[in-house]
């Protein structure tokens, strides 16, 4: 892994967005009460990780005084988390949460998180994680623990093996023979992928490979770019596959999404280690068809990959049984039991040191023709550069974005005419929230 130093940049501005608003940067207060509650707990986990409630409950067999009630919904920037931030403000959202690495710091900065510095157990877990996950929930900060490490998102390509089989399409290597075999696709009457036109992690995973980088930050102001030139190249270029109608657009996650999969008129998708279960789950009639090859390169013979994704367990500001809450999102992301389960019901891939090594990470995919998929994202891992940053309000970055993407698809404007409504719109949420930012 090569994304230790993926957030460090995040901390001072973290701190300085805290200090203005009347925050500390110190552990909060409820830090120090992570001990254990008295008398049988039972806790609240909000998730949309597939087949979770058959991971939760080997926990639960063996942990009767500790119960965990599941609730699921859509994934984080599909409704949960504005839900999270709903259930926040009223007071009840539940003890734990899935949040990816990038929407943290949103949480961060609005004090919806419980800092579980204090927790013993959290804090002697450290070492069993890749370092930049681990700097991912800390955000560099010294006594400061805002969620435990899930899984990681390293991009690769799946494709429809036989269908590029059967039409002479060569797979391709470079965007350029993306683009080419495109063309090739649609005359055979199918689209290459579908552009997500509402999950903009995707596009931030692919602007991310091409050298994108959309925040930085000094040590004092923020800067914002969602313009540079490496996301430039990546707009203009799915810009033109959309003008050109070679891509689809239908909203991600529907059944409309899948039965494009499932039908064969969706060929590829650029996507994380995590995106293998929702190819499987969500195109069953195809299995034994696909195959996994790495991300298409902006330059012939490059090794560079993105990422999509990777998440943490929070446990939100306001819960009653920290100290179980903790305990139970280390054993759900350091057990072997539980990283396997998680392997098996949705595909993760594991932010430990120890969890690349599972046994069921070296095994072929029955789904993906025998082929030992997990050793194609266990090189793109090393190839994911370890700067780009993430800024402090990345769900309303999202939000926006999504609303402009959505346009681009139905005809009205361009890609880059959503990032720069997306740039101004940020550097507005940033400054409303006191947080400075470099003009």
């Amino acid at each position: 892994m090569r994304l230790r130093s993926l957030s460090v940049a995040l901390v001072s501005a973290l701190a300085l967005g805290a200090c203005s608003s009347g925050e500390s940067s110190e552990p909060a207060a409820d830090a120090k009460a992570c001990a254990p509650s008295e008398g049988n707990v039972t806790l609240t986990y909000t998730t949309w990780i597939p087949g979770i409630e058959n991971v939760v409950k080997l926990w639960n067999d063996k942990n009767p005084n500790i119960q965990v009630k599941v609730q699921t919904g859509p994934n984080g920037n599909g409704g949960t988390y504005a839900n999270f931030f709903n259930q926040l403000k009223a007071g009840n959202a539940p003890d734990l949460g899935h949040i990816e690495y990038d929407a943290l710091p949103s949480f961060r900065v609005q004090d919806g998180l419980t800092n579980l510095a204090d927790c013993t157990e959290v804090t002697a877990a450290k070492d069993q994680f890749v370092d930049w996950t681990w700097n991912q929930v800390s955000f560099g900060e010294q006594n400061a623990v805002y969620g435990i490490p899930q899984d990681t998102g390293p991009m690769a390509l799946f494709y429809r093996k036989d269908l590029f089989e059967k039409n002479n399409i060569p797979v391709p290597t470079t965007w350029e023979e993306y683009a080419a075999a495109a063309e090739k696709v649609k005359a055979a009457g199918g689209y290459i992928t579908n552009f997500s036109q509402s999950d903009i992690s995707q596009f931030a995973g692919l602007s991310w490979q091409a050298g994108g980088r959309w925040f930085a930050n000094d040590g004092t102001k923020w800067t914002v770019n969602l313009q540079d030139e490496n996301t430039t190249k990546v707009a203009n270029y799915w810009q033109d596959l959309i003008t050109k109608k070679l891509v689809s657009a239908v909203p991600p996650w529907t059944t409309e999404w899948d039965n494009a999969y499932n039908t064969g008129q969706a060929w590829t998708w650029v996507s994380a280690v995590w995106g293998a279960n929702s190819i499987k789950s969500g195109a069953p009639d195809t299995s034994g068809k696909w195959a996994v090859a790495p991300m298409p390169q902006w330059t012939a013979g490059g090794t560079v990959a993105g990422n999509w994704g990777g998440s943490s367990t929070a446990v939100f500001k306001g819960s009653k049984h920290p100290y179980e809450a903790a305990k139970f999102a280390l054993w759900l992301n350091t057990s072997e039991e539980a990283l396997t389960a998680l392997n098996k019901e949705a595909q993760l891939y594991p932010a430990t040191k120890a969890g690349a090594k599972l046994p069921a990470l070296s095994e072929g995919v029955e789904f993906y023709g025998g082929q030992k998929i997990y050793d194609v994202f266990a090189t793109a891992s090393t190839q994911v550069s370890p700067d780009f940053v993430w800024g402090p309000t990345m769900t309303s970055t999202y939000a926006t974005a999504s609303d402009g993407f959505k346009g681009v698809v139905s005809g009205t404007g361009t890609l880059l005419d959503a990032l720069k409504t997306t740039q101004t719109k940020t550097i507005a949420d940033l400054k409303a929230q006191s947080i400075p930012v470099a003009e």
